[in-house]
């Protein structure tokens, strides 16, 4: 951590107040797994054209976030059974900042992800009044039908190119645990990378990112917790990522092939 931290510090700043033009909350989202020595790499070649974002004097944030699901987990199963059209639930706590969003995430037909959201203080198992209006008003799902599922911990790091037109979060350090199982699981190896565009225009991070053979896989840290923190759970729709996770960082986290299919 000390090491990355020295590379982020050659990144020109760039502030949250600035970064607020850039929510880009109607967007393409496109998503990459890779190892911490090939996001060394990647550092290196995106210093001229990224900014950093930078919170209070640091360029690395922590963050939690807990996913809501009915007792069915119908927004699990969505994903696992191809569904294009879906939709995610979640409160996040971004922690060195202090603020926390009850987020609403749906992605169209068409690949695109629109996300709403509201400042709440139901962290971490209480919805509100206001977020249960929130979600009577927008969610697919009636608040009655909720609740927390998956909870995750991990920590950012957030891109922008110069032009302002596009996002890349880097996470780091993720840790899960489910509150149906009460089981945990660490991914200390692993980094998750997602870029984040208004449409399919050329991306500087795009062509490093294939230069670089870090290919894209769908598979969100919602679907990635909740089948490494729950046995027996259904999931062949995502053993070939899982399988394809484990040879990108060399390191086995308790998947066999052939289970728990």
């Amino acid at each position: 951590m000390e090491y990355i931290g020295e590379k982020l510090m050659l990144f020109q700043p760039v502030s949250l107040a600035e970064m607020e033009k850039v929510h880009l909350m109607n967007r393409v989202d496109t998503k990459y797994t890779t190892s911490w020595e090939l996001l060394m790499s990647l550092l290196e070649e995106m210093m001229e054209a990224y900014n950093v974002q930078e919170i209070r004097g640091k360029r690395i944030s922590h963050y939690q976030t807990i996913y809501w699901d009915t007792r069915e987990l119908e927004m699990y199963f969505a994903h696992q059974n191809g569904r294009r059209t879906r939709e995610k639930i979640r409160v996040r706590n971004y922690v060195d900042s202090g603020i926390t969003f009850l987020e609403i995430k749906n992605k169209n037909n068409k690949g695109r992800t629109q996300k709403i959201r509201i400042p709440t203080s139901c962290w971490p198992n209480q919805l509100d009044e206001e977020s249960i209006a929130f979600l009577q008003a927008n969610a697919h799902y009636s608040p009655q039908q909720l609740h927390p599922h998956v909870q995750n911990h991990f920590n950012r790091i957030t891109l922008v190119n110069k032009e302002q037109t596009e996002r890349l979060t880097i996470d780091t350090d993720i840790s899960f645990e489910n509150r149906i199982t009460g089981l945990t699981h660490v991914l200390p190896d692993l980094v998750i990378i997602e870029l984040k565009q208004q449409g399919h225009a050329f991306s500087q991070a795009k062509r490093l990112l294939a230069e670089l053979h870090i290919r894209p896989v769908s598979i969100s840290k919602y679907c990635l917790g909740s089948i490494l923190t729950h046995p027996g759970l259904k999931h062949n729709r995502f053993k070939s990522r899982i399988m394809q996770i484990n040879k990108q960082i060399n390191h086995s986290y308790g998947y066999t092939p052939g289970t728990n299919g």
